[in-house]
């Protein structure tokens, strides 16, 4: 039989055996090329430029919000160039607001202002109108749940509440034993239970019933290939229900598999290593993670190609 040969784009003569082993590697190479690529990639670094420690961080369209420690004021970046567009101001923040999210829905910003137990909901549709109304004690992270309300996790008072877009209460869940020093909320799109995180060391990230009750926890055994939590902050749930968190004092994101419960540490490409990381905000529709950092520069980090 005669044995036929092609030429390789190098112009070399191969045999039909040494071009599939040439293919073959040529696939792996591609392979290996696209996994690389998946792995998200800082793209944008929003230096503090002197300013407090970044508390939380959240979008909505094409404006990113940064609001830091003994600030009076909300600062605007546009989501494109990364460029501070300007400022809101909101009277009444107070010393420290813990929480910060921002409502399509409704096209407001809401934050929480921690020591007066008061939210604080600004319009965006070109007024600023600012409204104020109490909660619980010790309220610290804050998101929209699935009816376009507002969750927030209330520390002192061990409870979420739910409230309308005006400040009508619209439910509370009291959690049980177990859960303490809460810190986030976020409703589950599949299930409507919350996954909530708890600000100890060792760390707890748990899902909890509208009863209350806790389906599950993660985090609380040493086996764990990451180790334990060390304070563990906000939270973004992905499409799939998966969870992703702010690991503050051990300087790293975590994400959590909800199907197998296995948690890892997400491959971020960054320049040196987060510090400190306290605001932490998904952009699914871009594939965009920005991460906010309470110590060392404080900064808001930008990671491009996050896939989750």
């Amino acid at each position: 039989m005669t044995r036929q040969y092609v030429e390789c784009p190098y112009h070399q003569v191969m045999s039909d055996d040494t071009l599939f082993r040439y293919r073959k590697c040529l696939c792996a190479a591609v392979l290996t090329a696209v996994v690389k690529a998946s792995v998200p990639t800082l793209t944008h670094v929003m230096p503090s430029q002197g300013r407090g420690a970044v508390t939380a961080v959240t979008s909505l369209d094409d404006d990113v919000f940064v609001v830091r420690c003994d600030s009076q004021q909300v600062e605007v970046y546009d989501a494109v160039t990364f460029t501070l567009q300007r400022h809101i101001t909101v009277h009444g923040l107070g010393e420290w607001t813990p929480g910060m999210t921002a409502c399509d829905r409704n096209k407001c910003l809401y934050l929480s202002n921690y020591f007066n137990a008061i939210i604080i909901r600004v319009e965006l549709s070109g007024s600023n109108a600012v409204n104020k109304w109490s909660v619980a004690t010790g309220p610290r992270g804050l998101s929209v749940n699935i009816a376009h309300n507002l969750a927030v996790a209330c520390c002192g008072a061990n409870k979420l509440q739910e409230y309308t877009t005006h400040g009508s209460l619209v439910r509370e869940i009291c959690l049980h034993a177990g859960v303490t020093s809460l810190w986030h909320a976020i409703q589950l799109l599949s299930t409507g239970d919350y996954v909530v995180s708890q600000y100890t060391s060792p760390g707890v990230v748990s899902v909890v019933g509208v009863d209350g009750q806790v389906i599950r926890s993660y985090g609380k055994s040493q086996t764990s290939e990451v180790g334990q939590m060390k304070h563990p902050t906000n939270l973004a749930v992905t499409k799939n229900d998966n969870i992703l968190v702010a690991n503050q004092d051990n300087n790293r994101i975590l994400s959590i598999n909800r199907s197998t419960g296995r948690i890892q540490k997400l491959a971020l490409s960054d320049d040196g290593g987060i510090q400190h990381p306290r605001g932490l905000c998904l952009d699914e529709p871009r594939g965009r993670l920005y991460v906010g950092e309470v110590g060392g520069q404080r900064r808001v980090l930008v990671f491009d190609g996050v896939t989750l």
